[in-house]
């Protein structure tokens, strides 16, 4: 969530944010108004705990010169006291409570370069890269050429688990095995620290990553535990350094990890589309990193860089899209989605996603960063690596010959064992 003393020094900048995601801001009035009231409390028991204090020391020394009559009154006023504070504290408590559950609902403070929109319809095309492709005879979907090849069951998978699943066979569970190794050997020489997270993880890690109101659409609850199948490994990468506090040369930490990750994906795209595109379940490479918070904007940069730098070696034609203030999380300072072309519907889709989340997350977790004597909350940054899911929709989808079968891209042969052509056998 957001700093309380940025909220209160600049009341007006996070009105302004909120109003630009086209929400009210009158949230931000009955904040302040709690926080107002809440200091207050504490201001009168901090007087009573003085008082208190006085009178025990009147206490002791009544009791010094026997004078017990005066020790019996000043006792009772004291106990009265006492009773005071002690209702004070509560209703501090009670304000305070209202006041974070409330702040919990302020977005974070939006990067001034975040276009205004009030919906995906309006997000930004920042730069696109690559050729599309042009082919010389009808183009078949993913599914056609899978499916033609044998090298996915859909329906067999639909029987055992449901729609949103599949079944890789073959070389199209090789490519999906190339692209991991891929990834992880492109994110390691970018010298970034390698690590395979849980595959579970408390609620309370990934309320710090998402708002509560995500979870219905997004996230698999396990019944009768505290745990939750995590959706990306962003969110268990989060979670590693809960309560750590840094020092300036231990940062930034930069991480990637390999991960399967499973998703609802309930709302309006629903999961009813055959294939690989939209699925419950999905293999991702993640890039997170822990910084210092004037180091956040330009490690958004690099991991904007390492992305396209994935997609170039891929060859696949992109564009890079900036989130508009109406579709950015509640948690984002600023996002970009990389999107490949997809021949098949002659539009462009989401295979990544890149945010700067400044201090909201960390703030959550306790994570901050101790310099000059004092400590304040690490910025944390993410970005997709890879899905293989999709980038292989796009790879088949982009290389597909007369013949029905996909060229691989040059950079995955050598982990595809010397194959160049998928189905040329």
């Amino acid at each position: 969530m957001i700093d309380i003393n940025q909220l209160r020094a600049n009341p007006d900048s996070f009105r302004a944010s909120e109003k630009k995601r086209s929400r009210s801001a009158t949230v931000i009035d009955a904040v302040l108004k709690f926080d107002e009231q809440w200091r207050k409390e504490l201001k009168k028991v901090e007087q009573l705990k003085h008082q208190r204090n006085v009178v025990s020391q009147e206490i002791n020394q009544a009791k010094k010169i026997k004078d017990e009559q005066t020790a019996k009154i000043k006792i009772k006023q004291m106990q009265t006291v006492a009773e005071e504070i002690r209702k004070g504290e509560q209703k501090a408590d009670d304000l305070l409570l209202k006041r974070d559950d409330l702040l919990k609902d302020i977005g974070n403070l939006m990067h001034p370069a975040v276009p205004a929109g009030k919906d995906d319809s309006e997000n930004v095309e920042i730069k696109a890269w690559g050729r599309k492709p042009a082919f010389a005879f009808p183009v078949k979907t993913h599914v056609e050429l899978l499916e033609q090849l044998k090298l996915a069951d859909f329906d067999a998978s639909a029987k055992t688990s449901g729609n949103g699943f599949y079944y890789l066979k073959g070389q199209l569970g090789l490519l999906n095995r190339a692209l991991i190794h891929f990834a992880v050997d492109f994110m390691q020489k970018k010298g970034y620290l390698y690590i395979e997270p849980p595959l579970m993880i408390r609620k309370e890690i990934l309320n710090a990553a998402i708002n509560a109101q995500e979870w219905d659409k997004a996230i698999y609850s396990i019944e009768g535990e505290n745990l939750a199948l995590i959706g990306t490994s962003e969110h268990a990468l989060l979670g590693i350094h809960a309560e750590d506090c840094f020092t300036e040369k231990q940062l930034p930490k930069k991480y990637f990890s390999y991960s399967m990750c499973f998703r609802k994906e309930v709302g309006a795209h629903g999961i009813n589309e055959k294939g690989l595109w939209r699925t419950h379940q999905f293999n991702k490479v993640e890039q997170f990193i822990f910084c210092q918070p004037e180091d956040s904007e330009r490690l958004f940069k690099e991991l904007l860089q390492n992305s396209e730098g994935i997609l170039k070696a891929l060859k696949l034609p992109y564009r890079v899209l900036e989130i508009c203030a109406g579709d950015l999380s509640n948690w984002k300072q600023r996002s970009f989605d990389l999107e490949v072309w997809r021949p098949t519907t002659k539009s462009y889709g989401e295979v990544m996603s890149l945010s700067n989340c400044t201090d909201y997350q960390a703030r959550k977790l306790n994570i901050k960063l101790e310099r000059d004597g004092k400590r304040q909350a690490v910025h944390t940054l993410n970005n997709t690596a890879l899905a293989t899911s999709r980038i292989m929709v796009a790879i088949i989808e982009n290389n597909q010959t007369k013949k029905g079968t996909i060229k691989v891209p040059a950079v995955l042969v050598p982990y595809m064992n010397g194959v160049k052509e998928i189905g040329n056998s």
